[in-house]
């Protein structure tokens, strides 16, 4: 049934041209890297493609192929030419439709998407659909869909999948770091992939804004009263006033998550007065994922998350709750 999908996800790319790549709004490591390894396959296949995302790339992801070449919407949320329109387009780690954000805008009305994702709660929003839940990142069906169609690669893709799988596995150390994914990472760093200069640049390096955001958020770090539940938060004043920016943000989930005896970890991200980003971490006993489809959102098992609209404080308390619920099932 892989081998199918994948010779479909082949066909598809073979007979149509001119496509549209898009990842999921706020793009991390895995996105952005995936967005430049299909404009890579693309390119080896003389097709004609324009990469988009809704936001910027974010400065750390920015040595990446052809990263420059992504283009943004605008402040007002504008695509750089409204009246085009592209029937082909290619979704890359978008766990569900709306995760396109507003590039939707220069799908056609009778656009057919090729959906490459590994999110478990992904719906197959596709016309064809390239989806392996128990990938490690959207990066490895890169890796495979490259091997189907015949490709041979170089250090600009392997280094691409590499940042996708060394972001998503967080440095080869999650439970989602397989055997494949280590085969996989072998033949990357064979292909030329600096893997050291990779994990120092990506994993270890931070800024002094995200030290100071770091700071901020752990001064509010809050426990269960059975400890197994820790959370913190921050806000948009926090942002700047630690000179911070939403990348600076990634990886601060971990913290609370990291705590022995915590099982769930959380980061409530406030946008505004009543706009709030969730995102979860489990130690395995509680799947994340239901939680943040309950709340409207999506993920893995262990790494998931969701978007509110309640003040911050109310959505601390439902979100909290519901999962101290969860944890109680067990």
């Amino acid at each position: 049934m892989w081998a199918q999908a994948l010779k479909e996800a082949a066909a598809f790319i073979r007979e149509r041209d001119d496509f549209l790549i898009v990842s999921h709004v706020q793009p991390d490591g895995d996105a952005i890297s995936s967005t430049v390894a299909t404009g890579w396959l693309l390119e080896k296949l003389g097709k004609k493609f324009t990469m988009l995302n809704e936001g910027p790339v974010p400065s750390r992801l920015q040595f990446l192929w052809k990263s420059s070449e992504i283009r943004t919407l605008d402040g007002d949320g504008n695509p750089p030419d409204p009246d085009r329109k592209y029937r082909n387009v290619i979704c890359v780690d978008c766990a569900d439709y709306a995760r396109v954000g507003q590039t939707n805008q220069w799908f056609d009305p009778d656009a057919e998407l090729l959906n490459i994702d590994h999110h478990p709660t992904n719906d197959g929003y596709g016309r064809v659909n390239l989806m392996k839940f128990h990938a490690a990142a959207t990066a490895e069906i890169l890796f495979e869909l490259i091997d189907e169609l015949e490709l041979r690669m170089d250090t600009d893709v392997a280094t691409a999948i590499y940042t996708g799988l060394l972001t998503d596995t967080g440095g080869f150390r999650y439970s989602n770091t397989s055997p494949l994914v280590m085969a996989m990472a072998s033949r990357l760093l064979e292909a030329g992939v600096n893997g050291p200069d990779l994990a120092e640049h990506l994993l270890e390096r931070m800024t002094a804004g995200q030290l100071r955001i770091t700071q901020r958020g752990l001064s509010r770090l809050t426990f269960s009263d059975d400890q197994q539940i820790a959370w913190l938060w921050v806000n948009s004043e926090d942002l700047e006033e630690s000179g911070a920016t939403n990348e600076d943000l990634e990886g601060l989930v971990n913290y609370p998550r990291n705590v022995e005896g915590v099982e769930v970890g959380m980061l409530f991200k406030q946008n505004g007065q009543s706009s709030v980003k969730v995102s979860m971490r489990s130690a395995g006993r509680v799947n994340v994922a239901a939680v943040a489809q309950h709340f409207g959102g999506g993920g893995h098992v262990r790494a998931a998350g969701c978007r509110l609209t309640d003040p911050l404080p109310e959505v601390i308390s439902q979100v909290v709750a519901y999962v101290q619920k969860a944890l109680d099932e067990q």
